[in-house]
C-alpha cells in the first residue's frame, strides 16, 4: 500500500485541516509506505509573497512533524524540489480533456471571485491545477489518496487521467482510490455552519487556528453560533451543534452517538465549554512541540531535502515510462 497525498504551505493551518487531512497523515504511516508533499508549486497560482511563501512553507513542515509525521517513517518533500512532477504533468495535460478541467468546481468558484474583484488577475495555473495535482499523485503510482470531502471531483479526475493514458499508451499509472474519513470530512465555520471552515473566505472567529493559544480557542468556541434549542442532538436542522458534536467526538475518539448520551439534558454552555477544552487539549502537543522545531530552518531544510531525494528515485522511475510508452526522447534500451 502507497499513500500520497498533498498539502498547501501555510502556516494558518485551521482545526477543519488538522481534523480532516493532517491527523490521516499520521495514521498513514503505520497502514502503508506513506509520501507527502508541501505543495508550493501550486501555491503560485494566486497572488503570493515571495519571501512569505518559503516562510510559510517552514511553518508548514514544522506543524507536520509536530503533529507526528516521522521522516524515518514517511517521505515528506517540497514539490518544487522534484521537478518530475511538472514535466509529468505537461504529458498528462495531453489525456486531459479541457471540458473537464472547465467543469472542476473549484476552478469556477476561484474564477468567479477573482472575477468579482476588479481588475484582478486570474492565473491560468488555476485551470490547469488539477493536471499538476494528478502528476503529484501518479508519479508515486500511489493506491491510497488521503483528502478532505472537498477533493471528490479532483480525484475522480486525476483516475480519468489515469485510466485514459493506460488505454492509450498501455498500463504504466496506477488508479488510485481516495480516502475520505467518515467523520471530520468537512469541519464547518463555528460563525457560519453552513461553510467549510477555512483561512480564506471564511470568519476570523469561525475559524480555530491549529497554533491558536488556549484562551483564543476557548473563546472561539464558546461564540461558536448554534439555533435557539438547547438539545444537543445531531440533525440538519441544527447546523451549528451538529458541528460541534462532530468536533467532539473526533478529538476524543468517540462515536458521536456518545457525545449525544454523554450531554443529553445539558445546556449549550456547558457542552461549549466541554467542546473547548476537548479542543485545547487535542491541540496542545502540536502548538508545544511546533514551538521547539520552527526555529531551527536548517533541520527543517535537511529533513525536506532527504525526502525530496527518496522521493525522485521513485518519480523518475513513473516518468522513464511515461516518456517511453509516449515516444517522448530517445527509446530505452
Amino acid at each position: 500500500m502507497r499513500i500520497f497525498s498533498g498539502i498547501q504551505p501555510t502556516g494558518r493551518k485551521h482545526l477543519g485541516n488538522y481534523i480532516g487531512a493532517i491527523r490521516q497523515y499520521v495514521e498513514g504511516q503505520d497502514r502503508g509506505e506513506a509520501i507527502y508533499c508541501i505543495v508550493d508549486l501550486h501555491a503560485i497560482t494566486v497572488d503570493f509573497d515571495p519571501a512569505e511563501l518559503r516562510e510559510r512553507l517552514y511553518d508548514t513542515t514544522a506543524i507536520l512533524l509536530a503533529a507526528g509525521l516521522d521522516p524515518s517513517r514517511c517521505i515528506l518533500f517540497r514539490q518544487s524540489d522534484v521537478r518530475e512532477h511538472t514535466e509529468l504533468a505537461w504529458l498528462l495535460g495531453a489525456v486531459t480533456a479541457w471540458g473537464d478541467l472547465n467543469r472542476m468546481h473549484q476552478w469556477k468558484d476561484k474564477r468567479e471571485l477573482l472575477e468579482r474583484r476588479r481588475g484582478a488577475f486570474v492565473s491560468a495555473g488555476l485551470f490547469t491545477y488539477p493536471v499538476l495535482q494528478a502528476a503529484d499523485v501518479l508519479a508515486y503510482r500511489a493506491n491510497e489518496v488521503p483528502v478532505g470531502d472537498d477533493q471528490r471531483q479532483h480525484i475522480e479526475l486525476m483516475r480519468e487521467i489515469a485510466r485514459r493514458f493506460n488505454e492509450r499508451f498501455g498500463d504504466a499509472l496506477t488508479v488510485p482510490e481516495h480516502r475520505i474519513p467518515q467523520l471530520g470530512a468537512r469541519i464547518m465555520d463555528l460563525q457560519d455552519p453552513a461553510t467549510k471552515m477555512a483561512t480564506t473566505g471564511g470568519t476570523e472567529a469561525g475559524t480555530v487556528l491549529v497554533l491558536d493559544e488556549p484562551e483564543v480557542v476557548r473563546k472561539k468556541v464558546m461564540s461558536a453560533v448554534t439555533d435557539s434549542g438547547s438539545e444537543i442532538r445531531r440533525d440538519p436542522d441544527k447546523p451549528g451543534i451538529t458541528n460541534l458534536i462532530d468536533i467532539h467526538a473526533v478529538v476524543r475518539g468517540v462515536d458521536p452517538g456518545a457525545v449525544e448520551d454523554e450531554f443529553a439534558g445539558s445546556g449549550y454552555g456547558d457542552f461549549k465549554a466541554a467542546v473547548a477544552d476537548a479542543v485545547v487539549a487535542y491541540l496542545a502537543p502540536v502548538r508545544e512541540h511546533y514551538a521547539g522545531l520552527r526555529g531551527d530552518e536548517a533541520a527543517l531544510e535537511a529533513a525536506l531535502g532527504d525526502g525530496a531525494a527518496r522521493a525522485r528515485e521513485i518519480a523518475a522511475s513513473t516518468l522513464a515510462d511515461v516518456r517511453d510508452r509516449m515516444g517522448i526522447g530517445p527509446p530505452r534500451g
